[in-house]
Protein backbone atom coordinates (compact mmCIF):
# COMPACT_ATOMS: atom_id res chain seq x y z
CA UNK A 1 0.00 0.00 0.00
CA UNK A 2 1.30 3.38 -0.47
CA UNK A 3 0.26 5.11 2.42
CA UNK A 4 1.30 8.25 1.31
CA UNK A 5 -1.42 8.07 -1.54
CA UNK A 6 -4.06 6.83 0.78
CA UNK A 7 -3.52 9.79 3.19
CA UNK A 8 -4.24 12.06 -0.14
CA UNK A 9 -7.52 10.64 -1.38
CA UNK A 10 -8.66 10.75 2.40
CA UNK A 11 -7.54 14.76 2.74
CA UNK A 12 -9.70 15.32 -0.94
CA UNK A 13 -12.57 13.19 0.22
CA UNK A 14 -12.69 15.16 3.93
CA UNK A 15 -11.77 19.15 2.65
CA UNK A 16 -14.01 21.48 3.67
CA UNK A 17 -16.87 18.65 5.89
CA UNK A 18 -15.12 20.04 9.32
CA UNK A 19 -14.51 16.84 10.47
CA UNK A 20 -12.67 16.24 13.93
CA UNK A 21 -9.08 14.30 14.02
CA UNK A 22 -7.28 13.12 17.10
CA UNK A 23 -4.23 13.19 16.54
CA UNK A 24 -1.68 11.59 18.93
CA UNK A 25 2.04 13.73 19.21
CA UNK A 26 5.21 12.02 20.30
CA UNK A 27 6.78 15.43 20.17
CA UNK A 28 6.39 19.15 19.13
CA UNK A 29 8.93 18.27 16.23
CA UNK A 30 7.40 15.43 14.95
CA UNK A 31 3.98 17.50 14.77
CA UNK A 32 5.16 20.90 13.26
CA UNK A 33 4.58 19.01 9.75
CA UNK A 34 1.94 17.28 10.26
CA UNK A 35 -0.34 19.66 11.49
CA UNK A 36 0.65 22.60 9.04
CA UNK A 37 -0.25 19.64 6.74
CA UNK A 38 -3.75 18.47 8.10
CA UNK A 39 -5.01 21.79 9.47
CA UNK A 40 -6.49 22.42 6.19
CA UNK A 41 -8.45 19.80 6.33
CA UNK A 42 -9.62 18.88 9.66
CA UNK A 43 -10.45 20.18 13.38
CA UNK A 44 -7.60 19.23 15.12
CA UNK A 45 -7.07 17.85 18.82
CA UNK A 46 -3.48 16.89 19.47
CA UNK A 47 -2.89 14.50 22.12
CA UNK A 48 0.05 14.15 23.98
CA UNK A 49 0.09 10.61 25.54
CA UNK A 50 3.21 9.38 25.85
CA UNK A 51 4.09 7.53 29.07
CA UNK A 52 7.45 6.07 27.31
CA UNK A 53 8.97 8.93 28.51
CA UNK A 54 9.92 7.81 31.97
CA UNK A 55 11.83 10.65 33.23
CA UNK A 56 9.05 13.20 34.48
CA UNK A 57 11.83 16.12 33.89
CA UNK A 58 11.70 14.98 30.00
CA UNK A 59 8.53 14.45 29.95
CA UNK A 60 7.24 18.02 31.16
CA UNK A 61 9.85 19.20 28.69
CA UNK A 62 8.51 17.95 25.75
CA UNK A 63 4.70 18.86 26.87
CA UNK A 64 5.71 22.13 27.54
CA UNK A 65 7.39 22.31 24.17
CA UNK A 66 4.29 20.73 22.14
CA UNK A 67 1.56 23.26 23.68
CA UNK A 68 4.19 26.54 22.93
CA UNK A 69 4.34 24.92 19.36
CA UNK A 70 0.60 25.09 18.86
CA UNK A 71 0.32 28.31 20.63
CA UNK A 72 2.63 29.80 18.60
CA UNK A 73 0.96 27.99 15.48
CA UNK A 74 -2.34 28.91 16.28
CA UNK A 75 -1.16 32.89 16.18
CA UNK A 76 1.17 32.09 13.21
CA UNK A 77 -1.06 31.06 10.87
CA UNK A 78 -4.67 32.81 10.42
CA UNK A 79 -7.98 30.59 10.82
CA UNK A 80 -5.77 27.86 13.02
CA UNK A 81 -7.37 26.74 15.84
CA UNK A 82 -5.36 23.72 17.42
CA UNK A 83 -6.33 21.99 20.67
CA UNK A 84 -4.59 20.24 22.90
CA UNK A 85 -5.57 17.05 25.44
CA UNK A 86 -3.25 15.73 28.06
CA UNK A 87 -2.96 11.78 28.51
CA UNK A 88 -2.44 10.03 31.12
CA UNK A 89 1.47 10.03 32.39
CA UNK A 90 1.46 6.85 34.06
CA UNK A 91 5.60 5.56 33.14
CA UNK A 92 4.84 2.23 35.34
CA UNK A 93 2.27 1.29 32.68
CA UNK A 94 5.34 1.45 29.52
CA UNK A 95 7.27 -0.28 32.10
CA UNK A 96 5.43 -3.14 32.74
CA UNK A 97 3.75 -3.46 29.07
CA UNK A 98 7.38 -3.91 28.01
CA UNK A 99 8.55 -6.23 30.90
CA UNK A 100 10.65 -8.94 29.15
CA UNK A 101 11.69 -6.97 26.12
CA UNK A 102 14.09 -4.42 27.97
CA UNK A 103 17.33 -5.56 26.27
CA UNK A 104 15.92 -5.59 22.74
CA UNK A 105 17.70 -3.20 20.72
CA UNK A 106 15.52 0.16 19.69
CA UNK A 107 12.76 -0.46 16.52
CA UNK A 108 11.94 -4.37 17.30
CA UNK A 109 9.51 -5.96 19.55
CA UNK A 110 9.76 -3.55 22.21
CA UNK A 111 8.99 -0.54 20.15
CA UNK A 112 6.06 -2.45 19.07
CA UNK A 113 4.36 -2.78 22.15
CA UNK A 114 4.80 0.55 22.87
CA UNK A 115 3.24 1.94 19.50
CA UNK A 116 0.14 -0.65 20.24
CA UNK A 117 0.32 0.73 23.87
CA UNK A 118 -0.01 5.00 22.61
CA UNK A 119 -1.99 4.16 19.53
CA UNK A 120 -4.68 1.84 21.48
CA UNK A 121 -5.38 4.77 24.07
CA UNK A 122 -5.57 6.83 21.27
CA UNK A 123 -8.53 4.94 19.28
CA UNK A 124 -10.29 4.84 23.03
CA UNK A 125 -10.51 8.44 23.44
CA UNK A 126 -11.08 9.00 20.10
CA UNK A 127 -14.41 6.77 20.39
CA UNK A 128 -15.18 8.47 23.73
CA UNK A 129 -14.80 11.99 22.69
CA UNK A 130 -16.68 11.01 19.40
CA UNK A 131 -13.90 12.18 16.75
CA UNK A 132 -14.06 10.95 13.16
CA UNK A 133 -10.15 10.08 12.61
CA UNK A 134 -7.37 9.51 14.67
CA UNK A 135 -3.73 9.26 13.70
CA UNK A 136 -0.38 9.72 14.94
CA UNK A 137 2.56 11.94 14.02
CA UNK A 138 4.76 8.89 14.32
CA UNK A 139 5.13 8.13 10.97
CA UNK A 140 6.79 10.72 10.32
CA UNK A 141 10.29 9.77 11.35
CA UNK A 142 12.54 8.00 9.16
CA UNK A 143 13.54 5.86 12.23
CA UNK A 144 9.73 4.79 12.76
CA UNK A 145 8.21 2.10 10.67
CA UNK A 146 5.21 3.28 8.90
CA UNK A 147 3.78 0.07 7.67
CA UNK A 148 4.11 -1.19 11.19
CA UNK A 149 2.18 1.87 12.73
CA UNK A 150 -0.26 1.80 9.92
CA UNK A 151 -1.13 -1.80 10.52
CA UNK A 152 -1.23 -1.32 14.61
CA UNK A 153 -3.74 1.75 13.72
CA UNK A 154 -5.76 0.00 11.24
CA UNK A 155 -6.40 -2.67 13.97
CA UNK A 156 -7.04 -0.01 16.64
CA UNK A 157 -9.73 1.78 15.13
CA UNK A 158 -11.36 -1.66 13.66
CA UNK A 159 -11.22 -2.69 17.64
CA UNK A 160 -13.02 0.56 18.61
CA UNK A 161 -15.17 1.38 15.73
CA UNK A 162 -13.46 4.76 14.61
CA UNK A 163 -11.41 5.45 11.57
CA UNK A 164 -7.90 5.63 11.05
CA UNK A 165 -5.92 7.96 9.07
CA UNK A 166 -3.22 6.43 7.35
CA UNK A 167 -0.21 8.69 6.77
CA UNK A 168 3.25 8.17 5.56
CA UNK A 169 4.12 11.94 7.11
CA UNK A 170 7.68 11.76 6.33
CA UNK A 171 7.21 11.71 2.49
CA UNK A 172 7.00 14.40 0.04
CA UNK A 173 9.83 15.94 2.12
CA UNK A 174 7.39 15.96 5.64
CA UNK A 175 10.52 14.80 7.62
CA UNK A 176 12.52 17.67 5.90
CA UNK A 177 10.08 20.31 6.77
CA UNK A 178 9.76 19.59 10.36
CA UNK A 179 13.32 20.01 11.19
CA UNK A 180 12.37 23.59 9.38
CA UNK A 181 9.96 24.45 11.16
CA UNK A 182 11.51 23.11 14.51
CA UNK A 183 14.47 25.32 13.59
CA UNK A 184 12.18 28.34 12.87
CA UNK A 185 10.39 28.11 16.00
CA UNK A 186 13.06 27.00 18.03
CA UNK A 187 11.87 23.40 19.10
CA UNK A 188 13.38 21.26 21.58
CA UNK A 189 14.50 18.19 19.07
CA UNK A 190 15.78 15.39 21.61
CA UNK A 191 18.20 12.76 20.38
CA UNK A 192 16.66 9.79 21.87
CA UNK A 193 12.66 8.29 21.54
CA UNK A 194 11.71 9.12 25.54
CA UNK A 195 12.34 5.78 27.87
CA UNK A 196 15.19 4.38 29.48
CA UNK A 197 16.00 2.12 27.07
CA UNK A 198 16.95 4.06 24.08
CA UNK A 199 18.03 6.69 26.47
CA UNK A 200 20.99 3.72 27.32
CA UNK A 201 21.61 3.01 23.92
CA UNK A 202 22.08 6.45 22.52
CA UNK A 203 24.67 6.95 25.63
CA UNK A 204 26.44 3.50 24.35
CA UNK A 205 26.62 5.32 20.78
CA UNK A 206 28.08 8.73 22.27
CA UNK A 207 30.29 6.82 24.44
CA UNK A 208 31.42 4.25 21.53
CA UNK A 209 32.10 7.60 19.34
CA UNK A 210 33.96 9.21 22.12
CA UNK A 211 36.66 6.13 22.34
CA UNK A 212 37.50 6.46 18.23
CA UNK A 213 38.01 10.03 18.58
Amino acid sequence: MNYRQELEKTLLKERGKGKKLLLHSCCAPCSSHVLTLLKEYFAITVLYYNPNITERDEYEKRVREQIRFIEALNHDMEGTDISYMDGEYVPGLFLETVKGYEHVPEGGARCKLCFEMRLRETARLAKEGDFDYFATTLTVSPLKNAALLNEIGLEMGECFGVEYLISDFKKKDGYKHSIELSAQYDLYRQDYCGCIFSKAERNARKERTEDEL
